[in-house]
């Protein structure tokens, strides 16, 4: 059986390397074959919404639209529930593909057989 790799990103524009190293590695496995789970918590849960990834901007970093459409196409996205509430973000709100999913969910990804979290 295939590894899995969860990733939950907490930061977003607030701190852009920490945010654009998790997109990056999400993006890296998802093309290299390993089942990514993404989860967008914090102020990362703003890239839920349309076009809020291409306001996203760093030096030197992959642009954080084409990650996230690999990562949509290729793995899993989650907006936090509480993080979503907190910012007042519904299901009609999000991108296509970007699910809204809360703790539990998170805990049974990241505690599965043969899965690596990550936290960034």
């Amino acid at each position: 059986m295939a590894k899995k790799l969860v990733i939950k990103v907490t930061a977003g524009a607030d701190a852009p390397e920490r945010c654009s190293q998790a997109f990056t590695v999400a993006a890296v496995a998802v093309a290299s074959g390993v089942d990514v789970s993404l989860w967008l918590t914090g102020e990362s849960s703003w890239f839920a919404l349309p076009g809020r990834a291409a306001e996203f901007e760093l030096p030197h970093a992959a642009p954080l639209p084409d990650l996230f459409d690999s990562l949509l196409a290729a793995g899993r996205v989650t907006l936090c529930t509480q993080c979503a509430a907190r910012r007042e973000i519904t299901e009609k709100d999000v991108i296509e593909g970007v699910r809204i999913a809360g703790a539990q969910v998170f805990v049974q990804e990241a505690l599965a057989d043969d899965t690596q979290a990550l936290v960034y």
